[in-house]
């Protein structure tokens, strides 16, 4: 697992949360309650959980929760993978600088109007399971730099 980058020089991103499934994704648009969050998958998920799986989990928090929200779907360093996910429509990617076939990806991203990132930005990890009110902390913008 790479570390965490800082804020890609480019867009301006809402506070970040990795997520493993529905649940996380459902605690943490009911805290966010309408603000802007980015949602990323664990690092290189499409490898192991798969871009059907990622894309079934954020249709049903699209559903349940529509807003001002984005998301992102690590791929590592599987470019293959990255337009594989582009190609069903998947519109936030991460994608390790030095994957081979990064530069394709990235026009086909440029061109699809997709948000790539060379890594995750900062954010929190809700793996160890953070009491909601650290994560309500994080989403506020008061938590400063890094994974926690």
């Amino acid at each position: 697992m790479r570390p965490a980058l800082p804020p890609p020089a480019g867009p301006v991103l809402p506070p970040a949360v990795i997520i493993h499934g529905a649940r996380d994704a459902e605690t943490v648009l009911h805290v966010a309650a309408g603000r802007a969050v980015l949602l990323l998958s664990a690092p290189g998920a499409a490898l192991f959980a798969g871009i059907g799986w990622w894309r079934a989990l954020i249709g049903d928090a699209r559903a349940a929760h529509p807003g001002p929200w984005q998301e992102a779907l690590d791929c590592a360093d599987a470019a293959a993978l990255a337009l594989a996910a582009l190609r069903v429509g998947q519109r936030g990617l991460i994608l390790w600088p030095d994957a081979p076939g990064r530069a394709a990806v990235a026009a086909i991203a440029r061109d699809c109007g997709a948000l790539l990132l060379d890594g995750a930005p900062p954010c929190l990890d809700l793996a160890g399971h953070p009491a909601p009110d650290r994560l309500a902390t994080w989403l506020s913008g008061a938590a400063a730099g890094g994974r926690l």
